[in-house]
């Protein structure tokens, strides 16, 4: 019988890390052994732990990376709006550690994201394309990480550097919505994907570190995790 994985929680104060530490609970194979959030220091609380969740700020990721590399743990990124230094941070952090790093854990979403590829391959350029997000007030980033992802994968089916049109809104308190607009000469396809809790992030988080402990130093996507 493997033994429990036991998780850091970065974040632990936030919104999405409430909800991890609440599922992370009651879940059979999960440990939450340690906590942090703005202010603690990272690196004490990595050495117990086999696996680091973040849901933090984007600015804390040269520690973390700092603090993971020097113990050789694994590591679960949530958070979005990173730099393209604070990308290259975690980039480099790979060669040594496992890494997930996804911009939405749910698994709808990540079925979303196939869905989007074979639909612009199959559409091909007769189709115009946009995306329209919505989340909370609250959310600082915009656009969101989901939709920057859709449309990097957007641009790689079409096989065009040109960007593509992404509108933001934030209101209410909208978990999350992501539309995927395509739209044709006579006809229109969409593909939607509405968030209406945020246990469906944080099961995804918990289900990324039970399968990434033991896996060899690379970057890893959810998609990985759920083999699409």
């Amino acid at each position: 019988m493997k033994s429990l994985v036991r998780v850091l929680l970065i974040g632990a104060a936030g919104r999405m890390g409430k909800t991890v530490l609440d599922l992370g609970e009651n879940d059979s194979k999960i440990e939450i052994v340690a906590q942090c959030d703005v202010g603690d220091p990272i690196e004490p609380a990595m050495k117990n732990c086999d696996v680091a969740i973040d849901f933090s700020h984007a600015d804390a990721i040269t520690e973390i990376c700092r603090a993971a590399l020097r113990h050789r743990k694994s590591l679960v990124i949530g958070t979005t709006g990173h730099s393209q230094h604070q990308r290259r941070t975690i980039e480099e952090a790979v060669q040594a550690v496992p890494i997930v790093l996804a911009s939405n854990f749910s698994v709808g979403v990540n079925v979303l994201f196939w869905l989007t590829r074979k639909a612009a391959e199959l559409l091909g350029a007769d189709f115009n394309v946009e995306i329209v997000e919505t989340h909370h007030k609250m959310k600082k980033d915009a656009p969101s990480g989901t939709a920057k992802t859709l449309a990097e994968i957007l641009k790689a089916a079409q096989k065009t550097k040109a960007d593509i049109a992404i509108e933001s809104i934030r209101e209410g308190e909208v978990v999350g919505e992501h539309n995927v607009i395509f739209s044709g000469p006579g006809e229109r396809l969409e593909l939607t994907h509405r968030a209406v809790s945020r246990e469906i992030f944080a099961r995804g988080a918990l289900r990324a570190a039970k399968w990434i402990r033991g896996k060899p130093p690379s970057l890893y996507s959810m998609q990985d995790v759920l083999g699409l």
